[in-house]
């Protein structure tokens, strides 16, 4: 875990955004880790205008301009679940350090990055597997380029996608655990 993570404290529950590039598992780990928080789970991918799927389903990169409205967006929906309920988890895939920050600044809140990392192969096997996803494995290549992995300033822990959901659930559950005043409670 860095030392920015241990800079970050929750008044309630916390706020976290697991990310990483398409196939990495983002939904499924983050729609776990909240479910176990008792959070509201947000998937980045319901906020994406159509243009923008339509251009991913061609297999067309998204420019920085395609994706500020979309991390608007999800920023916003962001804020309002954690001012309601404490907290929340969104999955998305905050590939450029501009884009974190970005939710940073939209969401006004302090937020931990969960980072699923892992390697070509291994993201290539899934993303073939899910024939039916906007996102064809096509883009792969651009979005492990465009991957500015979070710097010690950032708070992030890096997770291992090698490992099994509740693995990973369980090891991003001790790396929030210090930063909650609920410390403890999730198991």
């Amino acid at each position: 875990m860095s030392t920015a993570v241990s800079r970050v404290r929750f008044e309630r529950r916390p706020v976290v955004i697991v990310m990483g590039v398409s196939g990495s598992g983002k939904s499924t780990v983050g729609a776990a880790l909240a479910a176990r928080l008792d959070v509201p789970f947000l998937d980045a991918d319901d906020y994406h205008p159509p243009a923008s799927v339509d251009k991913m389903s061609r297999g067309i990169p998204l420019t920085d301009g395609d994706r500020w409205p979309w991390l608007d967006a999800l920023g916003t929906a962001m804020r309002a679940r954690a001012d309601a309920v404490g907290g929340v988890i969104a999955g998305c895939s905050a590939l450029k350090r501009a884009y974190r920050q970005r939710l940073r600044d939209t969401l006004e809140v302090p937020v931990v990055f969960v980072v699923l990392d892992g390697g070509r192969e291994t993201l290539l096997a899934r993303m073939t597997a899910r024939p039916d996803h906007y996102m064809p494995p096509s883009l792969l290549d651009s979005q492990r380029a465009d991957l500015e992995r979070p710097t010690d300033d950032e708070p992030a822990v890096s997770l291992s996608i090698e490992q099994d959901v509740d693995t990973l659930v369980t090891e991003a559950l001790a790396a929030l655990a210090p930063l909650t005043p609920a410390a403890g409670r999730y198991r």
